[in-house]
């Protein structure tokens, strides 16, 4: 109420959010339109924590890990995989595997730690990471985009 009246603006939050780790670091995207919070297991540099809020915002992952994402998305996922298989003629006995490699591909481009880290795409963001220091890893992640 005290900075409504000060700069002459209704301010309401309508949502918020809380990000536990060791280290916490928020990133917003030039433009303002987009922030990401990310936290870490372990203090890391300014720059590595940047570079990977700036990976997470310029890539949209849905989760940090296979294991995060939820059931109705892999589900979703798989049902669309098999019916592009489907549709492609494929025979119906190696429809599921291929379903289950398009599974792990979008794994690949849609969860953090397993995406091709944006500086040096040889190497995962989990693998880049580890570089840095042998258990380091992402252990939360909120990402907001405003439409």
């Amino acid at each position: 109420m005290e900075q409504i009246g000060k700069i002459g603006e209704k301010i309401d939050i309508g949502y918020y959010n809380v990000v536990n780790a060791e280290q916490v670091v928020g990133y917003v995207h030039p433009g303002n339109r987009l922030a990401v919070a990310i936290g870490f297991n372990k203090s890391v540099s300014a720059e590595v924590a940047k570079n990977i809020a700036m990976q997470a915002a310029a890539m949209a992952p849905v989760a940090i890990d296979k294991d995060d994402v939820d059931k109705t998305t892999i589900d979703r996922e798989l049902e669309i995989a098999r019916e592009t298989t489907r549709a492609e003629g494929k025979p119906e006995d190696m429809v599921e595997k291929i379903a289950q490699g398009k599974l792990n591909k979008f794994y690949k481009d849609s969860t953090l730690l397993n995406q091709e880290y944006f500086i040096d795409n040889k190497m995962t963001v989990r693998q880049f990471l580890q570089s840095v220091e042998k258990d380091l890893t992402v252990s939360a992640l909120k990402r907001y985009s405003l439409s």
